[in-house]
């Protein structure tokens, strides 16, 4: 059961809520968490489309915000506003958490400000149809327009950024990875590793089908660029062996060294290899994606 005081956190993590929008005169594109006091506005990756963002908040008041940082393996973005100090939210160790917990989500789902719907967690790790990444897992409403909103424990605490629906599951970013992604993005002087945003893929390949990461676009100057990789390239495999999971890639660039990508570039094309000069993950950041 939640416990006494349930409106009050409510209204607390509604005004620690606010709507995002992409492009003036757009409606709500998705939901954000206010981050710290500072400015710093947590939401999703694929809720940041767009170069022209503006946030609004529990009181109406609407500013613009600035990308700080986009992750789209994790499908996190932060952003900055001018506007201080902040109603933040606190936050709680996602590894806490078991299963039965009562939860409660916050966001701007078609159209409706500040809506709020319960559950219960059902897992925090892995779930079996999206790769290797951890999520919180709860049986809880979600729609269109909750994702970058919280969720939140039974004290208000926020523990994961409300993604995506999975069959009768909502997964959201634990708030372990949400506290590390921030962390990262506010280290001075972290440019990206490869400098890429890529979207995965199925294609048929020697009479299988295959895992792809079709790149879709690369960072000027970038370590990419550099490597004569091409938007539109699909990247198969890495060090020789064929992708199963898109966190193949990451893993292996974690390790930082000399990596090999095997990539296709054009219809019936046969792999090509380009060999890339890594620093260390900690040391370099990540990028939007890769």
């Amino acid at each position: 059961m939640i416990t006494p005081g349930f409106g009050e956190i409510a209204e607390q993590l509604r005004r620690a809520t606010v709507q995002v929008r992409i492009d003036k005169g757009r409606t709500g594109a998705g939901s954000g968490v206010v981050w710290n006091q500072q400015g710093q506005i947590v939401s999703n990756a694929h809720v940041i489309r767009g170069e022209n963002v503006e946030v609004e908040f529990w009181d109406g008041y609407i500013v613009k915000a600035k990308l700080l940082r986009r992750d789209a393996r994790r499908d996190l973005a932060l952003l900055e506003v001018s506007r201080s100090p902040l109603p933040a939210s606190s936050w709680a160790d996602s590894s806490q958490l078991k299963p039965g917990d009562p939860v409660l989500a916050v966001g701007n789902p078609l159209g409706f400000v500040g809506a709020l719907s319960t559950g219960v967690v059902h897992t925090v790790g892995p779930h079996p149809q999206i790769g290797k990444q951890n999520w919180v897992q709860a049986h809880i409403l979600l729609a269109p327009g909750n994702s970058g909103g919280a969720l939140a424990n039974d004290s208000g605490a926020v523990i994961g950024i409300n993604t995506m629906v999975a069959g009768p599951l909502g997964l959201a970013v634990p708030s372990s990875e949400v506290a590390s992604f921030v962390k990262r993005a506010l280290l001075p002087e972290s440019p990206p590793i490869l400098g890429i945003t890529i979207e995965t893929i199925t294609f048929r390949f020697a009479s299988r089908l295959a895992l792809g990461l079709r790149i879709q676009q690369i960072e000027k100057g970038s370590r990419a660029q550099l490597a004569s990789l091409l938007p539109g390239d699909v990247i198969i495999g890495v060090d020789g062996e064929m992708f199963s999971s898109p966190d193949d890639l990451f893993d292996r660039l974690g390790k930082g060294g000399l990596v090999k990508l095997e990539f296709l570039r054009g219809a019936k094309s046969v792999p090509r290899e380009v060999a890339i000069l890594l620093g260390p993950i900690e040391d370099r950041g990540l990028s939007a994606a890769a």
